[in-house]
């Protein structure tokens, strides 16, 4: 059983003594990919049909212990209180607008010839939770004006991530996909652009996203007349006590004696009940995990509504026992109450109605403002390079501007928001090849790689916040579709996100010549540091002009060691490209190691033949050694 995914381990608090450290916390920011090899009897769970069931589930019951919100906290030292570290206030509300999309990729087929107009919807995702828009039928350029409201929890660290499918009676197909880094759109406050998808060949998307800070006045509280969230309601559900077994045996506080004929029921009512809590605010309605067989069941969890209302709308709590689906007490608790203390936080057991008259429920509850603070005047807005990447400080380079392109493939050019007016007389880009798919062919100029990598990321570069996760295509990660499931983020300084001109790697640090100066071919290759990985990604592009080894041509294959590790195990190999001295990768690989290490480390990339075992074919096709010491590698290069 493999996962794949970012997982935040957090030492807090700090201690002047031993263990140093008071609680570990650990949690997936999004939902990690699960790979299983059943072995022996459970090969039936490989069977087409029960497995995908047999995996969601599995990933299912990790992500209701393991993904955002949810997180596993163990004390270190006795006595130490992990509320707060369990269930932190979260960071702020991201308001996403979804407005419209153009130049989709047309996905349907009649008879698989005569290609349609497609349907296509959103779906638009943080961590755990996910909405749908609606459907519109038959348009290339749909309009949807929607809005959608997620409680960001993590920072830097959680995406926004939207996925365009085309709606059809069998199967729902891809239209192309976003992903925005919402460190960008907290430093911001306001985002409002046009965002060119990746994976796709075509199409770009239109958002507005608004970044709401929690804040505790009571001022901000207005009522909003679009229907809008205002607030937020922070539930910490700790406990009940003193439950009633059953609704038999206490209604409204009076104990009313029941008659019971048959002895088998009456042993079940005996039992201590099986309880969860349902939690409601407005139309929705959240659900605890059950504590089995237990009158005093902690429950120990956190969970968030949005309040229009603050000084109209009311918690319902109501507690049901699993075994008869039978209320076991209720609770109302008006919001108004929560404006009477100061920090608009009530702490305290609530008396349960329609039960005991001694039975309680234990919770906290928190209610913040939702308030869209102004963007601080010197800061360069990230606009559209939100997309994961985001701002790029303009910087002189002999003589030559690097700035960013508009998205390629386009009818118009999106237009571009006065923030971005400083960034808008770039160079244009003339490659949409999607490199991060492996199919891309031929072997386009260095600059050309490395911004449709950026296009592939739907990301240009963020000067501030620090960077996130990158997809990784390691040897043993899974296929391409797989991949485009799993979406671990890509990095906020993406790999594409500097133009190549900016790249210098000296000549002396390429070793690519063998002993009698005569090249034996160049190979391209995109280096950087993904920080919040903690891992050195290598991106192997492609190779031109090889020296045969023999007549019968050259099937050539990259391998990469990070010297001085030469392990057969921590060896990177790409694809075997087939008779060809010019191949084509875009293969991803991923070092896992801190900055400190790496820089003390080489790179030993080998471009190998594929041969037949007993061949006298000589192997190597030629070498190159990067001295890691030398590069500034959070900064990244790309060079042939």
């Amino acid at each position: 059983l493999q996962l794949y995914g970012t997982l935040r381990v957090i030492l807090e608090p700090l201690l002047t003594d031993a263990p140093f450290v008071g609680a570990v916390t650990l949690f997936f920011m999004q939902k990690p990919h699960l790979e299983i090899n059943w072995a022996g009897m459970s090969n039936l769970l490989d069977v087409p049909g029960i497995n995908v069931m047999s995996d969601s589930l599995i990933q299912d019951f990790i992500a209701a212990r393991l993904v955002l919100p949810n997180r596993i906290t163990v004390p270190l030292k006795k006595n130490m209180n992990i509320a707060h570290l369990r269930f932190p206030i979260p960071q702020g509300v991201i308001r996403v607008h979804l407005l419209e999309a153009e130049n989709l990729v047309q996905k349907d087929n009649f008879l698989g010839a005569i290609r349609g107009k497609s349907d296509p919807y959103a779906l638009v995702r943080v961590g755990t939770v996910q909405y749908r828009s609606k459907t519109v039928s038959r348009d290339l350029n749909p309009i949807w004006n929607e809005t959608f409201e997620f409680v960001v929890h993590e920072v830097p660290g959680q995406d926004l991530e939207v996925d365009l499918y085309d709606e059809d009676p069998d199967k729902d197909d891809f239209m192309g996909s976003l992903l925005i880094g919402l460190v960008d759109v907290m430093n911001d406050r306001t985002v409002d652009e046009w965002f060119p998808l990746s994976k796709t060949t075509s199409g770009h998307l239109h958002l507005k996203l608004e970044w709401l800070s929690l804040v505790n006045d009571q001022e901000k509280l207005h009522e909003d007349k679009k229907g809008l969230s205002t607030a937020i309601l922070i539930v910490y559900l700790d406990s009940a006590f003193n439950l009633p077994k059953n609704h038999f045996e206490y209604s409204n506080g009076e104990c009313g004696a029941k008659k019971i004929k048959n002895n088998k029921y009456l042993k079940k009512m005996e039992r201590e009940p099986s309880s969860f809590v349902l939690l409601t605010v407005g139309n929705k309605t959240q659900k605890s995990k059950t504590c089995n067989f237990s009158k005093d069941p902690k429950w120990g969890q956190a969970f968030t509504f949005f309040v229009h209302s603050a000084h109209s709308q009311s918690l319902h709590i109501e507690i049901k026992d699993k075994e008869r689906d039978s209320a076991l007490g209720t609770s109302v608790v008006c919001l108004s109450h929560l404006l009477k203390d100061p920090n608009m936080t009530l702490d305290q057991r609530f008396q349960l109605d329609h039960s005991s008259s001694d039975s309680f429920i234990k919770m906290k509850l928190v209610l913040r403002a939702l308030n869209v603070e102004e963007p601080d005047p010197q800061r360069v807005k990230a606009g559209v390079n939100a997309s994961k990447p985001g701002p790029m400080h303009v910087m002189e380079k002999a003589g030559n501007q690097q700035k960013f392109a508009s998205p390629p493939q386009v009818s118009k050019v999106p237009p571009m928001s006065k923030d971005t007016a400083a960034v808008e007389s770039l160079p244009k880009k003339d490659s949409g090849e999607d490199l991060d798919t492996k199919d891309s062919s031929g072997a386009p100029v260095p600059s050309e790689t490395v911004s449709g990598l950026n296009e592939a990321e739907g990301k240009p570069n963020a000067e501030h916040g620090p960077p996130s996760a990158l997809p990784s295509g390691a040897v043993a990660m899974p296929t391409l579709p797989v991949l485009q499931e799993m979406r671990v983020a890509p990095s906020v300084t993406s790999l594409g996100s500097l133009p190549s001109s900016c790249f210098e790697l000296s000549s002396s640090n390429l070793d690519i010549h063998n002993g009698t100066e005569m090249p034996l071919g160049e190979i391209q290759l995109t280096v950087r540091y993904a920080s919040i990985r903690q891992s050195l990604v290598v991106l192997v592009n492609g190779c031109r002009n090889l020296v045969p080894s023999s007549n019968r041509g050259v099937d050539p294959y990259v391998r990469i060691y990070l010297l001085p590790d030469r392990r057969w195990t921590s060896r990177k190999k790409t694809s075997v490209k087939k008779k060809t001295l010019n191949p084509q990768y875009d293969e991803k690989f991923e070092f896992f190691e801190s900055l400190e290490n790496v820089k003390k480390r080489t790179l030993d990339i080998a471009v190998k033949n594929s041969r037949p075992f007993i061949s006298q074919e000589r192997k190597e096709l030629g070498k190159v050694r990067i001295d890691l010491s030398q590069e500034d590698l959070i900064k990244g290069f790309a060079q042939w």
